[in-house]
């Protein structure tokens, strides 16, 4: 790869670069809250992060048209996930802080006439925290929107400086109820919802995000959790009701993965707008 280049191509597709595949239970990321201090110190040219992909146009990450890089390594293993390749962190491409602002510095004028900007997404760009935040600094800079893609978990690694570099958070909130979240991503809820509270302390703007699965999300009592905790929060601007899809059943089953929800049907009309109207009515803007 061209030393100027980014990994481009679609968020389904399956990539997998030096690291083993993923498997369930098996080493995802090293992450160490001590290494955050030293990696800090290393220049953009010094400083590494793993990419899965490149889209630039992208409608559906944030406001107007958008560069989104879709970084490797995460913490949860969402039931859903389309992305099991970015479990791992280094099954991505490392791509330099200074190699990611070329590329991005190349499209400023477009995203700013479009009202767009950048988007990290993932996997868990929170793993990769000291890139990711390096990659918003410089972006402002640059006088770029900024956006995170992010299930909240690993909240807690930013400062508050860092989250006024984020101008946009996209919130994923997979569950109101505990034990379902801990079904269906293998992690606590709780970490989501104080970092959402954080936000809204803060006033910082969030998109919250809801995937709508038969049979596992839908149910009405759990819906109404979300709904009601998001009613409480300042800064939310939308809801968005986010409709399950098979689109990452063929990399579960390249990568040699159980996918529980194979059987599962994408929700109908009737239920998504269902749920839609109960976050309408906690005055709620949804989409």
């Amino acid at each position: 790869m061209d030393s100027n280049e980014l990994p481009s191509g679609s968020r389904y597709d399956l990539v997998l670069e030096k690291s083993a595949p993923a498997k369930p239970g098996a080493a995802y990321f090293e992450v160490h809250d001590s290494d955050l201090e030293a990696v800090a110190e290393k220049s953009d040219e010094e400083l590494i992060g793993y990419v899965h992909s490149t889209v630039l146009g992208s409608t559906v990450d944030g406001p107007g048209l958008r560069f989104v890089g879709f970084l490797t390594g995460c913490l949860l293993r969402c039931q859903y996930c389309h992305n099991p390749d970015t479990w791992h962190k280094r099954n991505g491409t490392p791509v330099s802080v200074a190699q990611a602002m070329r590329e991005i510095g190349k499209y400023v004028q477009v995203l700013n006439i479009s009202k767009g900007g950048i988007t990290l997404s993932g996997g868990e760009p929170m793993v990769q925290t000291a890139f990711t935040t390096r990659i918003f600094r410089r972006c402002k800079e640059l006088g770029l929107h900024t956006c995170l893609d992010t299930s909240g978990r690993l909240g807690e690694r930013l400062s508050d400086e860092q989250l006024m570099d984020i101008d946009l958070n996209l919130l994923d909130i997979k569950s109101g109820d505990p034990e379902i979240y801990q079904r269906l991503t293998r992690h606590p809820l709780q970490p989501t919802l104080d970092y959402a509270r954080r936000l809204s302390d803060l006033g910082r703007p969030m998109w919250v995000r809801y995937v709508l699965v038969p049979g596992l999300t839908d149910g009405h009592d759990n819906v109404q959790r979300v709904a009601d905790f998001c009613a409480g929060l300042q800064g939310i601007e939308r809801v968005e009701i986010l409709r399950f899809h098979q689109l990452g059943k063929p990399k579960w089953e390249k990568l040699g993965l159980e996918y529980s929800l194979k059987d599962t049907p994408p929700p109908s009309a009737e239920l998504t707008e269902f749920v839609r109207s109960q976050f309408r009515s906690r005055g709620l803007v949804v989409y």
